[in-house]
Order: structure tokens, then C-alpha cells, then sequence
């Protein structure tokens, strides 16, 4: 059985990147750059001022004197005339710095008067000026391959007047529930029935990173109807599956799977909850086969589908990030195998983030996902930590309130 930490490695390393599309710059917003972009003109541009004032020459502003004005330039102005010895320019934020200035006084330390200022205080050379390719040199690489597209790194490209840029294409991702107790939505209830919730949670969590989400619906625990549905499914970039995968007398979801050419990889993890996890290869398609209860199957997505879709979009960070954090309770666990729990996190007066769990860890207590910022990781070498124990956590989508 495949410990936590390999089956990620694995899943990672077995998928690839998709392929290169180019598309208009807010479409790139929240998708990875495909190449390192390589900036082919400074920026800023020209010289200019950074603040409304007066450009000078600061060897002439000694506090107190008076300088002659002797033109003005807004922002988006030409420049049609010079600072000249012992004279001023008045200029406003972003217009370019006239020749023969090397500074710039803000209206605010100035006494303004007709066709003439007064500077109040010391001007040294260089204030207040926006050198020409004082951010970015022509050939800085200003954004590496695998980056997300931030509205900042939208904002940079803008500048350079990209409006095209080559990112990878989002991958496309088919969803199937199983089971002869699901329903839809919209059905009528049947007695015994369960509402398909886990098809819901999974296109949320696909739409979360970008991904494309078709929706299946129920395979009807028989192989004629498995086979019918994931036949479709396997024609999108990944298949995902959940229920279906543990040993019940009708769970034939690796049988049909195996039939359909899916080289099994490995069909469990040793983890709690989500150990039926099951994952394979179809030529260059991955299939997931989660579990059917709709913690478990959140979890594992989580924690393995996440990163593989996103090596798929080409980006750089697959993993969130593990923070420390202290336990505000004992906690007991099964020896030999990993626990990742459902925790609340809050931070204390001295700024430490301080982990409790957010309720019933069974796996059936939806409640406590929703009250959970974090997933705990519980070694398997351990059955207890004590009050104050430093652990591992990542944080989950609803935890961006603590400024992670």
C-alpha cells in the first residue's frame, strides 16, 4: 500500500503538461504563463515624475528661494520647453522630466505664487524622479515560465503593451458518481436515495483552479452502465471517479476500468480518511477513483488530484505550502498509518498559529469540512500528540481570512 508521500510523487510524475494556446490577456488572468517573458523595452519608459510639483535643478533650491516658472507639462504632455538655471517647470504625476531638470519639488513643499514659486525646503538631485528603465531593463526576465497571472503580473504585461500571451490550455476534467443509491438534483426523491453531492463538490473545486468540469452523472452500480459512462469520460483530459472502489459485491469500478485499457497504478493509500483511493493511466489520461463519501472524496482531491491538474495547466506551484502549527488539545490517532484532520485555526496574542480539530472526524460529518481552515497532517509513526505539539498543516480555500 502506497504511504501518502508516494502516491503523490507518483501521480505528479505521471502526468505531463497540456498543450500551448495563446489568448487575449484577460484570459490569461488566473492561468500559468507557458514561457519565460522577456521584457523588450525598459520600463518606465522615459524619465518622468512621480509626484504634482515643480521639476528644477537642484543645485538652484536653496530653502527659501524664489525660482521664475517658465512652462508647464501635464501627464500625457509634450515636452515643449527646458528647465533653465535659476527657473522651474510646473509638471504633473507620470509627465516627462524636461531636459535640464534633476528634480522634483511637490506642490506641498512649495509657496506658490503668480509665474513664480518659493521653495521651502531641501531639494536633493534626483527627487522624485521615475528613471527611464529604472524597474525593468530591455531583456529582464520579468516573468517565469509556470507562473500564475495575478492581476499584478496582468498589470505588467499590460504595460509592455502585451495583449496576447501563451499560457496552457485548462484542462478538461470528467466526473463520475456511482452508485444504485445516487439521485440528481432535480429527480424526485426515492426511498434509500442520496443526493449525487459529490459531482457538485468536485466541478466547485475544479472551477477553483481554473479546470473545466463535465459532469457524467450516475454509472448504476452494473458494468454495462460504468463501462457506457466512463467510455465518455475517458475522452476528456482526466477522468475522476467517485464510490465504487472498495471491496462491496458491486463495486465494479476497477474491473470496467481495467477493461477499458487503465493501467492501475495503485488502489490504496495509507492514509485516514480516503485509504480506497485508486489511480491510473489510460496513454497519457489520468483516471482518479475517489471514495464515495463526500469528505473523503473532497480530501483526497485535495491532496492528490489538485496537484496533478495543476502540473497539467503548467504551473510552477503544485503544493500549497506546510505551516506550523501548535495544537490546542491532545490528540489521539491509529498508529502506522497517516491522519489528515480537519482542524479550526486561529492565531494567538503572539501571532503563532494555534490548531484545534473543528469537530467529529468521521468521515460522514460534512459539518466539520465546512468548519475546517486547514488540513493537519498526523504522522503515522505516532498515536498521540499532547496540548502544545507543533504539526503540519496547509490551509484550505476558506482559511484566506488569516492572510495566508
Amino acid at each position: 500500500m502506497y504511504t501518502y508521500y508516494q502516491a503523490r510523487n507518483l501521480i505528479v510524475e505521471s502526468v505531463q503538461p497540456l498543450a500551448i494556446e495563446k489568448v487575449s490577456l484577460l484570459d490569461a488572468a488566473g492561468r500559468a504563463v507557458a514561457e519565460d517573458i522577456v521584457a523588450n523595452q525598459p520600463l518606465p519608459l522615459f524619465d518622468n515624475s512621480a509626484m504634482d510639483g515643480y521639476a528644477v535643478r537642484a543645485e538652484d533650491c536653496e530653502s527659501g528661494v524664489i525660482l521664475p516658472v517658465q512652462g508647464y507639462i501635464p501627464a500625457g504632455g509634450k515636452i515643449d520647453c527646458r528647465v533653465e538655471p535659476g527657473t522651474a517647470v510646473k509638471i504633473m504625476t507620470g509627465a516627462p522630466v524636461p531636459p535640464g531638470a534633476d528634480a522634483i519639488v511637490p506642490f506641498e513643499e512649495t509657496e506658490e505664487g503668480k509665474d513664480k514659486v518659493t521653495i521651502l525646503g531641501r531639494v536633493k538631485k534626483g527627487d522624485h524622479i521615475r528613471w527611464k528603465g529604472e524597474d525593468i531593463k530591455p531583456g529582464d526576465k520579468i516573468i517565469d515560465a509556470g507562473t500564475v497571472l495575478r492581476p499584478a503580473e496582468i498589470s505588467l504585461l499590460a504595460s509592455f503593451g502585451m495583449s496576447m500571451v501563451k499560457v496552457c490550455r485548462r484542462v478538461r476534467v470528467a466526473i463520475l458518481s456511482t452508485g444504485d443509491e445516487l439521485q440528481e438534483l432535480d429527480e424526485l426523491r426515492f426511498e434509500g436515495g442520496i443526493i449525487n453531492s459529490n459531482s457538485w463538490a468536485l466541478a466547485a473545486a475544479l472551477r477553483e483552479i481554473g479546470a473545466e468540469p463535465l459532469m457524467l452523472g450516475i454509472a448504476r452500480d452494473n458494468i454495462e452502465s460504468l463501462r457506457e459512462k466512463m467510455r465518455d469520460g475517458l475522452q476528456a483530459d482526466v477522468l475522476i471517479t467517485s464510490a465504487g472502489v472498495s471491496a462491496g459485491d458491486r463495486d465494479y469500478v476497477r474491473e470496467v476500468l481495467e477493461e477499458l485499457g487503465v493501467e492501475q497504478k495503485f488502489w490504496k493509500i495509507n492514509i485516514k480518511p480516503g485509504k480506497p483511493t485508486a489511480f491510473g493511466m489510460r496513454g497519457d489520461t489520468p483516471v482518479f477513483s475517489l471514495p464515495g463519501n463526500p469528505v473523503s472524496t473532497m480530501i483526497t482531491f485535495e491532496e492528490f488530484v489538485r496537484p496533478a491538474l495543476l502540473k497539467m495547466m503548467g504551473h510552477r506551484t503544485l503544493y500549497k505550502p506546510l505551516l506550523k502549527a501548535r495544537l490546542q488539545e491532545p490528540v489521539k490517532k491509529k498508529y502506522d498509518r497517516l491522519q489528515l484532520m480537519r482542524v479550526a485555526v486561529e492565531l494567538n496574542d503572539e501571532g503563532e498559529l494555534m490548531i484545534a480539530s473543528a469537530g467529529d472526524q468521521n468521515t460522514g460529518i460534512l459539518r466539520t469540512m465546512i468548519d475546517a481552515q486547514a488540513i493537519a497532517l498526523l504522522a503515522p509513526d505516532r498515536d498521540y500528540y499532547a496540548a502544545g505539539d507543533s504539526l503540519d498543516i496547509h490551509l484550505l480555500g476558506a482559511a484566506t481570512a488569516l492572510g495566508y
